[in-house]
């Protein structure tokens, strides 16, 4: 890219209207996302389709090192793009391309550290998380397979962010997009055709994931705003702490997201045996159920994740005005999705279930009653990720973790494991909106906060121009 080209860039982030900028960096951040979930998605309907309630049981057993490797890219690239964005800001472009280098080296090295763990601890994983005698083996299988592809994962997924802060949404978007469309292709063709079954739904999420990360890395090698020289990518300390610090708020996000899922697994199985219900039917709904949720998620965390380019760049430009401006505009955008979605889960779950296959009625009565009771707060359920997004964006790292942590860790968590014991399975699914509803009260509190000290900082820099 030459000069020109960049200062143009700057220019566009610094003077082109909130709406118009949210709009370009957001759009290819959702599909992003949408495209990342028909990997888990796509799998999910084909294996229920051929293989039932356990298939579906065993995918969602090996959702919590899904999740985990997205943590570690989110860890990553979220982190070397909001510090890349700020020094860019700044003007201090030297420093933005070692954020950007050290970010993807770190990705690469963790993969493959990842990778070489879970296959040597495969089996006490799968129980851990939840697998029971039936599902154990099919959890083995997929899991197995698809943890060769964990460090094609963490690269794809983290270099992403670091696209998109380039200035390259849409490519950003391809990458996921190309994958996602083969791993669809393959599926059928693995399962069916070639009677893999399971293993060749995990053959085709690997495929696809290393097309992607392909894609990537061939980005990488012509990027725009700072030209990534080699000694860049040498992993620095102090980099890489910086690094961790912006990014951990998304990262500890969904390690919360993670330990959550296991906890839910190992209750549903304990309460679902001494239910009508079943181990597995819970099991098997709440994995759906999960699936379906990061669609609506895509939406939130796109629109998060592309406004952090102009709240971070005009933070570091001391444009504090238009960076509150940035995150209402992406607030209000935000409470629209989620007010769909909840409608979506409140009316229709029976059509929604019904996509990932067939089950006896009493799967379906506990999956319609997990969606309209567990989701219930849906409509405000994109206040927390949005807010952590925002305090990461402008360098608030203490406080996008805060926000992090509550929904999951504080609230959620415990009310899980206390709720079933005096209301069975049922309070699973009343912890949800108790757990939502005050994460939602913090994340206002604190935003509200947040806003009126961007109001006294701008106040302070007109008044000292004037």
């Amino acid at each position: 890219m030459t000069k020109t080209q960049s200062i143009s860039r700057s220019q566009l982030l610094a003077t082109e209207k909130t709406e118009k900028l949210i709009f370009k960096f957001a759009i290819p951040s959702i599909i992003s996302g949408l495209v990342s979930a028909l990997y888990n998605i796509v799998d999910q309907i084909f294996i229920g389709q051929s293989i039932g309630i356990v298939g579906n049981a065993a995918t969602n057993v090996a959702f919590p090192l899904s999740i985990l490797c997205t943590s570690l890219a989110l860890l990553l690239g979220v982190g070397g793009a909001a510090n890349f964005n700020l020094c860019l800001g700044a003007g201090n472009k030297k420093e933005a391309g070692k954020f950007a280098a050290n970010s993807v080296s770190l990705m690469g090295i963790i993969g493959i550290i990842l990778a070489i763990l879970v296959n040597l601890f495969l089996n006490p994983l799968m129980i851990a998380f939840g697998a029971s005698g039936e599902v154990l083996p099919y959890a083995l299988t997929y899991t197995g397979i698809t943890s060769l592809g964990i460090p094609f994962l963490i690269f794809s997924i983290g270099c992403s962010n670091i696209i998109r802060a380039d200035g390259s949404p849409t490519y950003s978007m391809l990458c996921t997009l190309v994958g996602a469309l083969l791993n669809t292709i393959l599926d059928p063709i693995f399962m069916f055709g070639l009677d893999m079954g399971i293993a060749g739904a995990a053959l085709a999420t690997v495929i696809s994931q290393i097309i992607s990360s392909i894609m990537a890395l061939a980005y990488l090698l012509r990027f725009k705003t700072v030209p990534l020289k080699l000694a860049y990518f040498k992993p620095k300390a102090h980099i890489g702490l910086k690094i961790t610090t912006l990014g951990a708020s998304p990262c500890f996000n969904q390690l919360a997201m993670m330990l959550v899922q296991i906890i839910m697994n190992n209750t549903l199985t304990y309460y679902g045996s001494l239910s009508p219900y079943g181990s597995d039917i819970p099991l098997a709904c709440v994995g759906v159920i999960s699936k379906v949720n990061i669609i609506y998620m895509a939406f939130v965390l796109g629109i998060a994740q592309g406004c952090q380019p102009i709240m971070g760049f005009n933070y570091g430009a001391k444009n504090y005005k238009r960076v509150k401006r940035a995150c209402l505009q992406a607030l209000g955008a935000v409470c629209v999705v989620s007010l769909i979605a909840f409608a979506s889960f409140q009316l229709f779950p029976r059509q929604i279930i019904s996509l990932f296959g067939q089950g006896e009625e009493l799967y379906f009565h506990f999956a319609e009653r997990y969606f309209r009771i567990f989701m219930f707060f849906t409509f405000l359920n994109g206040l927390q990720p949005m807010s952590s997004f925002f305090f990461t964006s402008i360098g608030k790292a203490q406080k996008g973790i805060v926000l992090s942590l509550t929904r999951q860790i504080v609230f959620l968590i415990p009310l899980i494991l206390i709720l079933p014991r005096i209301m069975g399975i049922d309070g699973v699914m009343y912890a949800g909106p108790v757990a939502d509803g005050a994460a939602a009260l913090l994340a206002t509190f604190l935003l509200t906060r947040q806003f009126k000290t961007l109001d006294k900082l701008q106040l302070q820099k007109e008044t000292a121009i004037s």
